[in-house]
């Protein structure tokens, strides 16, 4: 079994941090969307899944850990903020921000 990295090097991953405001809709008008604020290494973790029922249907979710350095950018992220993996596309809803270490050297966010 392959041991797991730790520090740094675990930070395999590219993320883009799209933060919520007014986009111009092209038509004088605004409308709400996302803008990339900054990019940085993360580490991805999947977490155990699970498949609630939402309007009457059977939907998979699946969670992960998202891992990133500790700095001024990352700790003003919040929950209204999305994640998007720069190497995949895929976008990721950002449900909690935590210093789980407590020493302010990562922040582990639950995404999903």
């Amino acid at each position: 079994m392959a041991a797991k990295r730790k520090g740094a090097g675990a930070l395999s991953e590219r993320v883009a941090f799209l933060e919520p405001d007014s986009v111009d809709d092209g038509y004088g008008g605004q409308t709400q969307g996302y803008v990339e604020r900054f990019q940085d290494a993360a580490r991805l973790q999947p977490r155990m899944g699970s498949e609630p029922v939402i309007a009457s249907r059977l939907a998979g979710i699946q969670p992960y850990t998202m891992t990133v350095r500790s700095s001024a950018r990352t700790r003003a992220v919040s929950p209204a903020w999305r994640v998007r993996n720069v190497r995949s596309g895929v976008t990721y809803n950002i449900k909690a921000c935590a210093n789980v270490d407590e020493r302010n050297a990562y922040i582990e966010m639950l995404v999903v």
